[in-house]
């Protein structure tokens, strides 16, 4: 097939980088673009980025050569080079908000890492192994926005992608109350050991405006689409404390659930064994073919041995038992600069050309 072409705007930051990286050997897409802010503009990307290149690879040969644009002001520019963008701007949010749909506007599919949007009632949020169907109020986005083929999408909190996908599958069963303790990476902030040694031997526990994302987002989440626009879920009930912890990659959450009608260990543990997604019926390039994965091992998951499960897209779970306040605690672990960040958005983008809402230029 002859592949997209694609532009990441907010190319040289940590979640562009990962972008960036991850369009390398993409079977689908092709980079094209990359923009970032106008300091970076008019220099090639190996040079924009310097001695911040941040990931364990080197940077990939198709993108060190690439002039870099300006995001703000190139938009009719790359807007016409591209099928579509990744947008991983690191901006205020009313920027954000006006420049996404400044590119929606000019006929350009934007799918964001952002959080900028995520209340936006017609722009989905989407995890695409749990809730594809929200895709469909795209159509009311563009009859609002006068566009024919722009979109704006976004991929959830990188936080609710460690348990969210836990809870999902289980909703049958009526999920009443939720407590979750996040413990996060420290590439959740766009940071390394050696960008923020003050993190070495330490623990955070504030992380700002992360646990309200991680208790409001997930009722969109498991939300529906109604009369164009998506109205959230009215239960369960989540309540979240996050803390930053010396940790490079991965997010680990601690579980605490009750439900309507218990299930038993064994019925979660075979529903999480079986649970499938669109994503995995579409066989999408970057889904993982076991979507959750349950470790029976009592030390597990731990984020060192396991964050790279499904190439960073698995979910993994462990210590599911009784608990003496709620009906079951569990353990859950996702990559969060993967799963809960560009990979998660690569993904979703590829949902989105498989079900025909992006199209080649």
């Amino acid at each position: 097939m002859e592949k997209f072409k694609v532009g990441v705007i907010g190319g040289t930051g940590m979640v562009g980088q990962r972008f960036v990286t991850l369009m390398e050997r993409h079977p689908w897409f092709e980079l094209t673009v990359i923009a970032a802010s106008p300091r970076s503009a008019g220099k090639t990307y190996a040079e924009a980025v310097g001695g911040r290149w941040a990931m364990d690879t080197p940077i990939p040969q198709n993108a060190r050569d690439l002039v870099v644009l300006n995001a703000e002001a190139d938009v009719e520019k790359i807007a016409s080079m591209v099928d579509f963008v990744f947008s991983a701007v690191d901006m205020k949010k009313e920027e954000i908000r006006a420049l996404e749909e400044t590119y929606a506007r000019h006929e350009c599919p934007v799918i964001s890492n952002n959080s900028a949007h995520r209340w936006t009632e017609d722009v989905p949020m989407v995890i695409p192994e749990v809730n594809p169907e929200h895709i469909r109020v795209i159509e009311a986005q563009r009859k609002r926005l006068g566009m024919k083929r722009g979109l704006i999408a976004v991929k959830s909190n990188c936080s609710i992608q460690s348990y969210v996908p836990a809870l999902h599958p289980l909703r049958g069963f009526g999920l009443e109350r939720i407590l979750v303790c996040t413990y996060q990476a420290i590439s959740g902030a766009g940071k390394t050991f050696a960008t923020w040694p003050d993190m070495v031997d330490n623990v955070i526990p504030y992380i700002g405006g992360e646990e309200e994302k991680s208790e409001q987002e997930p009722m969109k989440v498991w939300g529906r689409v109604e009369n164009g626009v998506i109205v959230n879920a009215a239960k369960p009930s989540i309540t979240a404390q996050c803390l930053r912890v010396p940790v490079s990659n991965g997010h680990t959450a601690a579980v605490f659930v009750d439900f309507e009608k218990k299930p038993s260990m064994e019925e979660m543990k075979a529903i999480w064994a079986g649970y499938r997604g669109r994503a995995q019926e579409l066989q999408l390039p970057s889904a993982p073919q076991q979507f959750l994965h349950y470790f029976e091992e009592p030390d597990r998951p731990q984020a060192r041995l396991d964050r790279d499960l499904g190439n960073g897209m698995t979910i993994s779970i462990g210590r599911l038992r009784p608990d003496t306040q709620y009906d079951y605690k569990f353990v859950c672990l996702s990559h969060n600069t993967l799963r809960g960040a560009a990979g998660g958005a690569v993904e979703l983008a590829e949902l989105l050309c498989a079900e025909g809402y992006i199209v080649k230029a």
